[in-house]
């Protein structure tokens, strides 16, 4: 492989020829050859919308030649297109804070800048990736801004796969709002419900979870860009941070704002802990609602077989025309694995430590890759599963007119101790509870009827 060679404090590097990344990538990728994961392309995107940022603001104000402001900000349109997407090669577990990650954006974009003036990628002929690409900047600011920024533009996504879950599930909730069904607590049989409201009371669980992600994301707007390393501002012009904020409101059309304390926002990611306990949020009413549709659809004939799941794929490789549930299984496992990500958060957003919390890698990676999944899960649930399930209300029906939890409504009449009589009668018998009292003489035929007819008492 040709190589050429590089530079740094600590020394020289052979570099791969081809690489746009430079020596401090390539020590970074020496040295933590961890998982090889990869920060999700979200922070590649807002970390070039940042460096774009910083070359117009520090051209404004006189810090950077107007010539290297626009090869910085070319490059960082061509990374904004995905052409360096192959460059950006430091594991997800690398050095604190993310300066490894910082570094690898600074070179990609400083040779590619130096092409577009004519010099070699390496020798930094024009360009240096600290003194140009990185001015008026620190990992300190930009890491935790561009984790912001991702998130934010990563929201719509998943707040637009949220409302579509909730929309087919109102559907549902319309389309079977007739169908009465024994409700179940404990696992035992309750009073009766429609089969409609179940499903309508799944898209209100959705639709709060959707406004909680997008009110836990407003505290995301509120950015330490300009901080630099400890929140002063050290090293960027006092006019920098407000044209470089201007420049991404402009760009990315986010109401972001620059943060009321700069050095808190630097100490502090407890807005990450909140936008992710949205997501662990949205991930539990995920995982019950799915299994709610696998306890609904079990069976078919030896489960309670209310409703019927879209037929998707075989469900066994030794069993012929067994069907199984796999798009709300899948939607189990997504959860399972969000709630692991929330978990690791969590400890990151602990472990800051006076003026810096170093732990932001693996914050990115974590939140990223839960919005990630959940958006594609939920989508996925809605169009291939939640969108295509038919109810069975003949079944349903025949359990509503069984439930021994009828004998509620007999309470106001006969008392709770008679009620209980019946009910465990009726158990042991296998006679109805509304033949029961009639035979009693407690209640006259039509008395009974109408007192527990399901439909009635599913109002």
């Amino acid at each position: 492989m040709a190589t050429r060679l590089e530079r740094d404090s600590l020394g020289t590097r052979r570099i791969p020829s081809r690489a746009y990344y430079g020596i401090q990538t390539h020590r970074a990728v020496e040295n933590f050859p961890i998982s090889g994961l990869r920060l999700h392309q979200g922070m590649v995107r807002a970390m070039a919308l940042i460096k774009k940022a910083a070359a117009h603001a520090n051209v404004a104000v006189g810090c950077l030649p107007r010539r290297f402001g626009s090869a910085i900000a070319r490059a960082c349109d061509e990374v904004l297109r995905g052409r360096f997407d192959d460059q950006f090669v430091v594991d997800v577990y690398q050095a604190g804070a993310g300066t490894s990650f910082n570094m690898n954006v600074n070179e990609v974009i400083a040779n590619r800048a130096n092409e577009l003036l004519g010099a070699r990628r390496g020798t930094y002929r024009f360009l240096h990736p600290n003194d140009h690409v990185n001015m008026a900047q620190s990992t300190n600011d930009t890491i935790p801004t561009a984790i912001r920024l991702a998130c934010l533009m990563a929201q719509p996504a998943l707040v637009d796969s949220m409302a579509r879950l909730e929309a087919v599930l109102s559907r549902k909730a319309r389309q079977f709002g007739g169908i009465v069904k024994s409700g179940r607590t404990h696992l035992q049989d309750a009073v009766p419900v429609r089969l409609g409201r179940e499903f309508g009371a799944y898209a209100v669980a959705v639709r709060k979870a959707r406004e909680a992600v997008a009110c836990s994301a407003e505290a995301l707007q509120e950015l330490n860009l300009g901080g630099t390393a400890v929140g002063t501002g050290m090293n960027a012009h006092p006019r920098y941070r407000r044209l470089a904020l201007q420049a991404l409101r402009r760009w990315t059309q986010l109401p972001v704002h620059s943060a009321e304390d700069l050095m808190e926002r630097m100490q502090s990611a407890a807005d990450f802990a909140r936008f992710s306990g949205a997501l662990r949020a949205y991930a539990l009413e995920l995982i019950r609602i799915a299994n709610d549709l696998r306890l609904l659809s079990s069976g078919p004939n030896t489960g309670l077989g209310e409703i019927e799941l879209p037929t998707v794929q075989p469900g066994s490789s030794i069993m012929p025309g067994k069907v199984n549930p796999v798009v709300a299984e899948m939607v189990d496992m997504v959860g399972f694995q969000v709630l692991g990500h929330d978990a690791t958060v969590a400890y990151a957003v602990q472990a800051g430590q006076l003026e810096l919390n170093v732990m932001m890698p693996v914050i990115a990676y974590n939140l990223l890759q839960a919005m990630a999944l959940l958006t594609t899960a939920t989508h996925v649930f809605a169009t291939r599963c939640v969108s295509g399930i038919r109810a069975n209300a003949q079944r349903c029906g025949a359990y509503a007119k069984r439930s021994l939890a009828l004998v509620t409504a007999l309470n106001p009449h006969l008392g709770y101790l008679n009620a209980a009589k019946v009910a465990k009668e009726s158990l042991a018998s296998g006679r109805s509870i509304q033949d029961l009292v009639v035979a009693r003489g407690w209640l006259s035929p039509a008395s009974a009827r109408r007192l527990l007819d399901p439909y009635r008492l599913s109002r």
